[in-house]
């Protein structure tokens, strides 16, 4: 009731397919692997348009960690770039943009 409240619909997966491609609809399911606390930490970041120098400042890690864990977040979450990363993670309720 609230998420119809808001204007969001609910269309069947046929339909989704049909509009936005199975890809992308498969991706708003969620994902198959839960990210982990530290990749959650990441997509955050890159919510926030850091570049990985950034991120890895921030988080005391190394930029090759940082770009291990973007691969990962591509991965989980079906993402071909870091926005559409940050687009699937807030439509999964990942990150508040």
């Amino acid at each position: 009731v609230q998420a119809a409240a808001q204007g969001f619909v609910a269309v069947s997966r046929q339909l989704a397919d049909q509009l936005v491609g199975p890809r992308v609809a498969a991706a708003m399911d969620g994902p198959a692997e839960s990210l982990t606390a530290r990749e959650g930490e990441v997509l955050t970041l890159l919510s926030e348009g850091l570049p990985n120098k950034q991120i890895a400042l921030r988080l005391q890690i190394s930029e090759h960690t940082v770009k291990f864990h973007i691969a990962s977040i591509f991965a989980k979450l079906g993402a071909a770039s870091r926005t559409e990363a940050v687009s699937i993670g807030a439509r999964q309720g990942l990150i508040t943009l």
